[in-house]
């Protein structure tokens, strides 16, 4: 593998590295030259081999380039930039407080995984202190890790932005800088503050950027905050096995255990991993599936080592069908008689998802990969498909008629089995005797002792009752453009939700070129906000007007007095215009005016 340095642009030049190259060399993570404490915390989280990117990007970046990665979201990427800067941390052995390496991604939730990312790549690292620092969590938690000293922060710009003007983040010692997701950051707003971390960090520094594309944003970053980088571009390419058939159900989050539920008993399946996010969420659905009568065991990353080996013993040799897991627990878990996977939560990244799915469909058997999509999750969806390059097909949940249907056909199939059972003459007799003691037909004694074995439970799965329909309010069709906002003041309810909308004016319009997208990712992200608790969104020549939950909690109107969009304070309040409002950092005006007399502008 040959990794050209280029000339600092973009193109596709001789310097770009391709997958091709990578995958084909093959090379394993200690043909890399990484530290043995590191590969042993890359076997533990189950890493066999490098991914392209990996393969490609490690090298120079361990030899001190900077590096610009075009991959898809999925492809390896954290560990691509994380494993380098670890090695070089083991080199340097920074001893001061401020950071020396800074990884900067566009939302909290990416900051949190690449932040546990770093922690399991550092696991025999003693010392090695990783911070996460980001919009809606408390204050207090990043002052003083902070202060304790980490040598790597991941944060989103908003956050940083703020402790750098706050004083407690010190930037002066810094070694490595990392953008992460560098496109989805300009599209969110967040080039100018981008800019600025960047223009505050030294000037001897390792810089790398990944994006999944290229706009002419980042080309003009890359030209003026990187020196010379190697440019390796992975393209994106089907991998999952083509003997995994791969489906997806659209299921809202509450509905998730009645349809797993109905799957189960109409889906044949030897055996089954189930995947869920959490640790705690492992233990209960493993629960509540043992109450459903379903043999079911939970891994995660809190279970010892002899535990796990005698569950996964036990799946193995059939006295256990389910596994509930998280990815962590699953890594490196190789049992044949896997049949089905089913994505309980649906994976953030690509990579999990193929990891994940990969669990079935071994020694040349067939495999079945189920998907649960909630609603607002179809965009993860969409993204798993684009970078497979895998279309899944959508399937119904089985029908009640369905269910109940099989629970008739596995009653006579009981019935069958325990008709050569060796204790059939022993109860035989025993019914018989009942039979002439109590003069009663055998049909009503077996039909009794049917009734004993459910255990108070239902045969037949009932339908569920139909949600009771609340009036809603009309309002008008949803216009981010032309001003088209709907003018009514005073509260307004979420059509989805139903919860409480109160209209709020940002300090960005259309002369700043911002678009909704940018509005919804920078409040969502730095206010910990979901893209459901938005409302209608008007944007204006010098201001915006945006529909958010009306009982913003303290924390978040905390985290959103400092947030940023292109590089300008939003200075988020309550619309003037609707009554008994107030801005963010003020307390309730006992004076104001009632409800329904109109606030005049103040002067």
């Amino acid at each position: 593998m040959s990794t050209n340095q280029g000339d600092g642009s973009l193109g596709g030049d001789p310097g770009d590295v391709q997958a091709e190259n990578a995958e084909s060399a093959g090379p394993s993570f200690a043909d890399l030259g990484i530290d043995d404490r590191i590969l042993s915390a890359i076997a533990d989280v189950g890493y066999e081999s490098p991914s392209p990117i990996q393969a490609a990007t490690i090298p120079p970046l361990l030899e001190g380039a900077d590096v610009v990665g075009l991959a898809q979201t999925g492809t390896g990427k954290t560990a691509a930039f994380a494993i380098p800067i670890l090695m070089g941390l083991l080199q340097d052995r920074p001893t001061g407080k401020q950071p020396a390496a800074l990884v900067l991604a566009p939302t909290r939730e990416l900051a949190i995984q690449v932040a546990e990312a770093f922690g399991r790549y550092a696991t025999h690292m003693p010392n090695m202190h990783v911070l996460p620092i980001y919009g809606g969590q408390s204050y207090g938690v990043q002052l003083s890790g902070l202060r304790r000293g980490a040598q790597v922060v991941v944060g989103t710009p908003g956050r940083v932005i703020d402790h750098l003007e706050k004083g407690t983040l010190d930037l002066s010692q810094l070694r490595y800088l990392v953008l992460d997701e560098a496109d989805e950051m300009l599209k969110m707003g967040f080039q100018e503050d981008v800019e600025r971390i960047l223009a505050d960090t030294p000037a001897q520094k390792q810089v790398a950027l990944f994006s999944a594309t290229m706009p002419a944003a980042i080309r003009k970053i890359s030209k003026q905050y990187l020196r010379e980088p190697v440019e390796i571009t992975v393209k994106s390419k089907t991998s999952t096995a083509t003997n995994i058939t791969q489906r997806w159900v659209l299921v809202s989050h509450q509905r998730k255990l009645d349809a797993l539920t109905r799957i189960l008993e109409v889906e044949a399946f030897e055996a089954m991993i189930i995947f869920v996010r959490t640790k705690q969420a492992t233990e209960e659905l493993a629960e509540k599936l043992r109450a459903r009568g379903f043999s079911a065991a939970a891994i995660n990353g809190d279970i010892a080592q002899a535990q796990r080996e005698r569950t996964i013993g036990q799946l193995k040799s059939g006295t256990l069908d389910i596994l509930v897991a998280t990815d962590v627990a699953a890594r490196g878990l190789d049992v044949d008689r896997i049949s089905h996977v089913v994505n309980y939560d649906i994976p953030h990244d690509t990579e999990s998802y193929v990891h994940r799915i990969g669990r079935t469909g071994r020694a040349g058997r067939s495999g079945e990969a189920l998907l649960f999509v909630a609603p607002r999750e179809r965009h993860l969806l969409k993204s798993i498909e684009r970078a497979t390059r895998h279309p899944l097909t959508e399937m119904q949940l089985p029908s009640i008629d369905d269910v109940n249907a099989q629970r008739v056909a596995k009653f006579g199939d009981a019935i069958t089995e325990n008709l050569s059972s060796d204790n059939l003459s022993l109860f035989r007799k025993l019914i018989e005797d009942y039979e002439q003691e109590h003069n009663t037909p055998l049909a009503d004694i077996a039909a009794a002792l049917a009734v004993a074995a459910q255990d108070g439970e239902s045969f037949f799965l009932e339908p569920e009752p139909e949600p009771v329909e609340r009036p809603r309010r009309e309002r008008a069709p949803r216009n981010f453009d032309d001003g088209g906002f709907d003018d009514r003041r005073g509260p307004s309810r979420h059509r989805g939700t139903g919860a409480e909308l109160a209209t709020y004016r940002i300090s960005v319009g259309k002369r700043h070129r911002v678009v909704p997208g940018a509005i919804v990712g920078a409040i969502a992200n730095e206010g910990g906000l979901r893209r459901s608790d938005f409302g209608h969104i008007s944007i204006r020549p010098d201001h915006s007007l945006v529909e958010l939950p009306a009982q913003l909690s303290p924390e978040t109107l905390d985290a959103l007095r400092s947030t940023r969009i292109s590089g300008v304070l939003i200075q988020l309040q309550l619309d003037q215009g609707a009554p008994g409002h107030r801005s963010i950092g003020r307390g309730p005006r006992r004076d104001g005016p009632k409800r329904h007399e109109r606030r005049k502008p103040r002067s």
